[in-house]
């Protein structure tokens, strides 16, 4: 594990100031996450706009506009462990700030549904090899004490920038008249280029140039750098455990050893989209005007969910390295169960739009100190060295999956014409309350604590012989 010394006064100072380092890198790196929020959330500010002006049917809207960001968020998370694990977590990172850069200039342009959806799909790659390549990072530069506080720095950019967009669309409605949606979209432009500029300043993970290129000297100075009481030391155990975890050959990620790990990732990732967290903040107003909101109070009010989504958000933060990865979840998955049925009632029952916002908020925050705040965290740590960017990778692969079926689902149940679940949209929340009450038992039962533990000694106790 990553020790600071602070033996007298000068070795006090110096854990602080690599402290202070460490956690600007991680937040710079987090950042793909900020972009990641906004970029998931502003096409919620484009959808009934787009809709209006190119006739998209709802079988076209929901694929190629309102989904494709996500399939290539899936195709980016699929593929995007192989270069982070054989270039490096870094160049990937630099990578990811122009892919987003293009998406949102090139939306924003575009002419026709086409190019628009083509360009979506560049901001989705981005998204899907950020949500490997980022949470890989950072598990691998933080200690066993802070790991799960900086590594859930990440989910909390990615709600601050769902705000962000939340608020951004919110008051670009009606500077540009029909073309208000062009700059929504194109805003992202300005935090893309300024994290593109930022993250070439990043050192490389030292786990990686240890375990990838066996630079031990470029290793250690970072190590140094990052306030490792004894880089020699911790290059050593990093070296011992790569070697034993690769002894008798490369091993497949599906091998027996790891089948542990590949089901806890893709539980944890497959829960965290059945909650329909994604059904929401994507179609947040579209939902609320269905409840009785006039089309601007709904999308104010899309603005509390967002905001709710940061305050809980800074809770889980607060709380991850002192209750543990395992009781946030129990506490998410009962907050989830309880504000779930509720909502469904309210549609079931055609209660007001206030009570329905009420669960809605409750749900948010359920969500932000439950799965939101655990899942990038859980998914980076639990994995080993030699495979951890390809672990990360399938655990993110199936939670994009999923992410978007959904929302390519949501317009054929729920459009007013002819959508299959158009009078009774709470079987929907119903559906996502039963998921959340399967979540609690899997919690309970089988997963296992990661607060305070080196990532090496995770892998001794959860990797199979």
């Amino acid at each position: 594990m990553f020790i600071e010394t602070n033996t007298d006064g000068q070795s006090a100072m110096q854990g602080k100031s690599s402290g202070a380092y460490v956690l600007r890198i991680s937040l710079t790196a987090a950042l793909a996450g900020f972009i990641f929020g906004f970029d998931t959330v502003v096409i919620s500010g484009a959808n009934l706009p787009i809709k209006e002006l190119w006739h998209t049917s709802p079988l076209f809207h929901g694929f190629f506009i309102m989904s494709m960001a996500l399939w290539g968020t899936v195709v980016g998370a699929i593929f995007g462990g192989i270069p982070t694990q054989k270039w490096g977590r870094k160049k990937v990172l630099v990578w990811i700030g122009i892919l987003f850069s293009l998406s949102a200039l090139g939306t924003a342009l575009a002419p026709d549904p086409y190019t628009f959806s083509f360009f979506r799909f560049i901001g989705g790659l981005g998204i899907g090899v950020s949500s490997v390549a980022a949470p890989t990072y950072i598990s691998e530069i933080s200690t066993p004490a802070n790991r799960g506080r900086l590594g859930a720095l990440y989910q909390f950019n990615i709600v601050f920038g769902i705000l962000v967009a939340f608020l951004s669309n919110y008051f670009l409605q009606g500077v540009g008249g029909e073309n208000d949606w062009r700059w929504m979209l194109g805003a992202l432009a300005i935090p893309s280029l300024i994290y593109s500029i930022l993250v070439v300043g990043l050192p490389e993970s030292p786990r990686w140039l240890l375990t990838n290129k066996n630079d031990a000297v470029s290793a250690k100075k970072i190590m140094a750098r990052l306030g490792v009481g004894n880089p020699d030391a911790e290059a050593d155990m990093i070296m011992k455990s790569h070697v034993h975890e690769t002894s008798g050959g490369t091993k497949s990620m599906f091998s027996a050893r790891y089948s542990r790990i590949m089901w806890l990732a893709f539980m944890v990732a497959f829960f965290n989209q059945v909650s329909g967290i994604n059904f929401i903040l994507y179609y947040a107003p579209e939902i609320l005007e269905r409840a009785g909101l006039a089309a601007k109070d709904s999308l104010f009010n899309s603005i509390a969910l967002g905001g709710t989504n940061l305050v809980f958000t800074f809770v889980g933060l607060y709380l991850i390295d002192k209750l543990g990865r395992k009781t946030l979840l129990i506490i998410g998955s009962i907050g989830y169960i309880i504000s779930l049925s509720m909502v469904a009632w309210c549609f079931y029952s055609g209660a007001g739009a206030g009570l329905l916002m009420t669960f809605l908020l409750i749900f948010i925050a359920s969500h932000a100190i439950g799965q939101g705040a655990v899942i990038w965290v859980f998914i980076s740590e639990i994995f080993p060295n030699n495979v951890r960017a390809l672990g990360q990778s399938f655990g993110a692969s199936v939670h994009w999956v999923f992410a978007a079926l959904i929302t390519l689902l949501t317009p054929i149940f729920l459009d007013e014409k002819n959508g299959i679940l158009k009078d009774d949209p709470w079987k929907i929340f119903a559906f996502f309350a039963l998921m959340m009450l399967l979540q609690l038992f899997w919690v309970l039962i089988k997963v296992p604590e990661t607060k305070g533990v080196s990532l090496e000694d995770l892998e001794k106790k959860l990797v199979g012989k």
